[in-house]
């Protein structure tokens, strides 16, 4: 038939028609295959659970049907003479699919990594390990996308990549300037979440502002206090500040005073001491350092005890003293010995009663 002897930019239309065949066998076979391997990995993940399988699923998955389209194209006009100028174009659409399916590839071993993780932590960290792996990914991410964009522009025929790359860099530093305060508290948090100063339900003082850590945000960490309301600190300006965190401490140290009259006698004085111990000693949870006859005060004479409690509860540590404090108000009570408390002794000298008489 003349139709097929016709030619097209040099090529006749069976080898154009056969290269419509092997496109179109290639994109529907490698679809299938697709399907398939897709499919039969997803069986195997769950079976085995140990995600692997599911993983090699999810980037068949992935694979763009374009890109399929693409490759097939390029395979399909192999067989044909094309002008050099769509050679260069369809190798260089090719170049630029394949980078943009590794880009799809690389976005989703990150979502793959980021829930691996989240499944291994537990409910009480997730909240302050998340925050920092979803900014993580997010940089990932935004590296993975710069680095693709780059890649494919620098194979599209007739760019140069170079003064792109000089615009790119001034105007990054114009950004970089104008955003210096979201990139500081951005990576502030990463700061937080990683070296761990603390952690979400820690009891911290910052300055002269005390709470529990709420939440640990990319750019504010959030702090509920005892009166109830929230305070919301920059992320930046937290690490600045001198944060005391009581939830890490292992134990408490604890030092109070006793003062006791002047009128005790000097062997009640001497037992002071040892009653204070006692006491202490005989509380749970609690480690005894010393007691002392620490001085004399202008209405009393002060006794100075230490010890430790062996948690960081503040409550059980409150309900330990005031135990210890019953005790002692007892056995002093016992032992008779007075608590002293601020007097002034006023004295008044005695009317004089010699002298001359007053003329009568």
């Amino acid at each position: 038939m003349q139709i097929f002897n016709a030619s097209l930019w040099g090529n006749s239309v069976d080898r154009w028609l056969t290269s419509l065949i092997i496109i179109f066998t290639l994109l529907i076979g490698l679809r299938l295959l697709e399907a398939i391997t897709a499919r039969r990995y997803s069986k195997m993940d769950k079976t085995t659970q140990d995600g692997f399988y599911g993983l090699i699923a999810k980037l068949i998955k992935r694979t763009s049907t374009l890109v399929i389209a693409i490759a097939s194209i390029h395979v399909g006009t192999q067989i044909l003479k094309l002008p050099e100028t769509a050679d260069v174009w369809i190798s260089a659409t090719v170049v630029i699919a394949l980078i943009i399916q590794i880009a799809l590839w690389g976005d989703e071993l990150i979502d793959f990594a980021l829930q691996h993780y989240q499944a291994k932590l537990n409910f009480a960290d997730q909240g302050e390990r998340m925050t920092t792996l979803r900014a993580l990914a997010f940089l990932g991410r935004l590296v993975l996308i710069i680095v693709a964009a780059l890649l494919a522009l620098d194979n599209i025929p007739g760019v140069k990549i170079t003064t792109l790359v000089a615009s790119l860099g001034i105007g990054g530093i114009a950004v970089a300037v104008a955003m210096q305060n979201i990139l500081a508290d951005l990576f502030a948090s990463l700061s937080i979440v990683m070296d761990k100063p603390f952690v979400i339900g820690d009891f911290i003082v910052v300055d002269t502002y005390f709470g529990t850590v709420e939440h640990i945000g990319l750019k504010t960490t959030r702090v509920r206090s005892l009166s109830g309301e929230q305070m919301i600190f920059s992320n930046s300006d937290l690490l600045k500040s001198r944060i005391r965190n009581y939830k890490s401490m292992s134990e408490r140290r604890v030092v109070f005073t006793v003062g006791v009259v002047y009128q005790i006698s000097h062997e009640k004085l001497r037992r002071i001491p040892a009653m204070i111990r006692a006491i202490i000693e005989e509380s749970d949870k609690v480690r005894f350092d010393r007691a002392h006859f620490q001085g004399f005060s202008d209405s009393a004479l002060i006794f100075e005890a230490v010890y430790y409690v062996l948690a960081a509860d503040y409550n059980a540590y409150m309900d330990i003293q005031q135990h210890i404090n019953f005790a002692i108000f007892k056995t002093f009570e016992n032992e008779n010995i007075s608590f002293a408390y601020p007097t002034r002794t006023v004295h008044f000298p005695e009317p004089c009663t010699s002298g001359p008489k007053p003329a009568s």
